[in-house]
């Protein structure tokens, strides 16, 4: 069973919205009291964070599929539904997140770094939320917001000072091992070590990392062997010791074609260049050479050949045995003092600046385009707030697709249309993908019988009918006892005049 993964693809879903609750309060004497109904909560996110105590990514491997938790519903007189909880999944520390086409979303370098995989729906809103002085009584409530859904690849980046690189049964392993407190296994074949080694060396006042990178073979730069896999984590390392076999006994290998060969494969490999630590070259970084095995005595001769070649380029030059430990104490100090020099030579790294972005005065918000396929045209209309409020629209209920018709004229979708050329019947599309919503356009009426009837939503029964104040129940019966006074006044008036005399019966 593999006890260390490096490279995992993660499918990752964030938790849906609760749906919104359409309910009416219901009072003593008051059987219709208005909408109560609450909103759904947010679906969690599925969010990855550095965390120190992983060192791998075996979880993914046996788990790839993780999802957050949903909100609930929202419910009468007024609740709120829960919100779903995040899933936070911890990472090792140097984890690069890519897209399945290798674009790199995010580089997590240090502890606590976060990025978000999946973003969690937002809950609908319920119908006292919708509610209006145009709509006293919505009869519907918004469907939650399914959470989103993305396929990553992580993929593990070695974080050490210094890395030994060289071919397999250099003495790699067996040179970390004599230098520090790492155990990995030691073996008299080739690819004895599948995995980055890690260990620390205490040089004096000085400590830091050296990883153990398995072997490299010619053409590892192209994918040969598992080349690629090795030298993603030569990546992260600022110091690099070439590990030469001065004891081989394959005949058409000597130190310095090995050399030759690595330093090769390290100017093709160019790694990703949008993240930390990926942008310095790896044949431009400070590197020392290590003669290995010099305690057999051919290889102790054949060092002391190839060392003057290997000065004149340049090159520290040390001769070491990790089976006897000689020269081992001179290499841990100068790779310390070479540390050193790196990690203040290394630029400080800046925080990420907040960047606001305000939406262009020009930003309707959405697009409509004409689009062609096959023998028939139809009308794309794309944009945030048009396929959210979509998905959160219930179809089986004609109020909230008329809610939704109200909101898209609000937004200005029918003007649009009309602008790009649609009419009556044309074929509309609201989104893209399997969830898009497709229908025929039927513009909103703006004169005809439409115009008599109320607005969506309204209700007789509940309309406001305001009790009359004192001041106001004064003056109606003032004006009522003046309009009796004048009555009795017109009557008299009218009595004196003889308008009520008998006529004569004879």
């Amino acid at each position: 069973m593999a006890s260390f993964v490096d490279r995992v693809v993660l499918s990752a879903t964030g938790g849906d919205g609760g749906h919104g609750c359409a309910s009416i309060r219901r009072e003593k004497f008051k059987p219709l009291a208005g909408p109560d109904g609450g909103t759904g909560g947010n679906g969690g996110s599925v969010v990855l964070v550095v965390d120190p105590q992983v060192t791998t990514l075996l979880e993914f491997h046996h788990s790839p599929h993780k999802h957050a938790g949903s909100g609930s519903q929202g419910m009468g007189d007024y609740r709120q539904g829960a919100t779903g909880e995040d899933l936070i999944l911890g990472v090792p520390d140097g984890t690069v997140v890519k897209s399945k086409d290798g674009v790199v979303l995010a580089d997590l370098m240090g502890v606590g770094a976060r990025y978000v995989v999946a973003q969690g729906g937002h809950g609908g809103l319920g119908n006292w939320a919708i509610a209006s002085p145009r709509r006293k009584a919505p009869g519907f409530a918004l469907l939650g917001e399914p959470g989103t859904s993305q396929d990553i690849v992580l993929e593990l980046k070695t974080i050490a000072d210094v890395a030994l690189i060289g071919y397999p049964s250099a003495g790699k392993s067996s040179l970390i091992a004599a230098i520090s407190a790492a155990r990995p296994k030691i073996a008299d074949y080739p690819f004895t070590t599948l995995v980055p080694n890690l260990g620390v060396v205490q040089a004096g006042s000085s400590r830091y990392t050296v990883a153990d990178v398995p072997g490299l073979i010619p053409g590892a730069s192209q994918g040969k062997g598992l080349g690629l896999e090795f030298l993603r984590h030569v990546e992260r390392c600022a110091v690099l010791v070439h590990v030469l076999d001065c004891a081989t006994l394959e005949p058409d290998r000597d130190p310095m074609s090995d050399f030759d060969v690595i330093e090769a494969e390290l100017a093709a490999y160019a790694g990703d260049v949008g993240i930390e630590g990926g942008r310095v070259p790896l044949i431009e970084r400070p590197r020392l050479v290590v003669l290995n095995k010099v305690d057999v005595p051919e290889a102790r001769d054949l060092a002391a050949l190839v060392r003057s070649d290997l000065e004149e380029r340049g090159l520290t030059v040390f001769e070491v045995s990790a089976a006897t430990h000689e020269g081992l104490r001179p290499l841990t100090f100068a790779l310390a003092e070479l540390v050193e020099r790196t990690r203040r030579e290394a630029p400080t790294l800046e925080s990420a600046r907040i960047v606001l972005r305000p939406k262009a005065v020009d930003d309707a918000g959405f697009t409509v385009t004409l689009r062609t396929d096959g023998a028939h045209d139809y009308f794309q209309v794309l944009g945030v707030k048009p396929e959210r409020w979509v998905r959160q629209t219930d179809f089986t209920n004609d109020e909230a697709v008329g809610y939704l018709a109200d909101r898209l004229a609000r937004l200005g979708v029918e003007e649009e249309l009309f602008a790009t050329g649609a009419v009556a019947g044309a074929e509309v599309v609201i989104g893209d993908g399997p969830d898009a919503v497709i229908f025929d356009w039927e513009p909103t009426m703006l004169v005809g019988s439409e115009m008599l009837a109320g607005p969506r939503g309204s209700d007789m029964r509940i309309e406001a009918r305001s009790r009359p104040t004192r001041g106001e129940k004064r003056s109606e019966y003032k004006e009522r006892m003046d309009a009796k006074t004048e009555a009795r006044a017109e009557l008299w008036t009218e009595h004196e005049a003889g308008l009520w005399t008998d006529e004569d019966p004879s």
